[in-house]
């Protein structure tokens, strides 16, 4: 951690910050895996509106 002093003798911390890195792209198969479950939450949201819609 690293501390540091002003003239008034008032500490300051600064947390250690972590190593950057850059996300990389998803694979095709990732892609696929993420459209499949987009279209299974778009899914479910629309039978919950409808059951909702429809008890009411």
């Amino acid at each position: 951690m690293y501390t540091t002093i002003n003239e008034d003798g008032i500490l300051n911390n600064y947390a250690a910050e972590p190593q950057m890195y850059y996300a990389e792209y998803p694979a095709i198969w990732e892609q696929r895996r993420y459209v499949l479950q987009g279209l299974f939450a778009t899914l479910i949201v629309t039978t919950l509106v409808l059951v909702g819609l429809n008890v009411s």
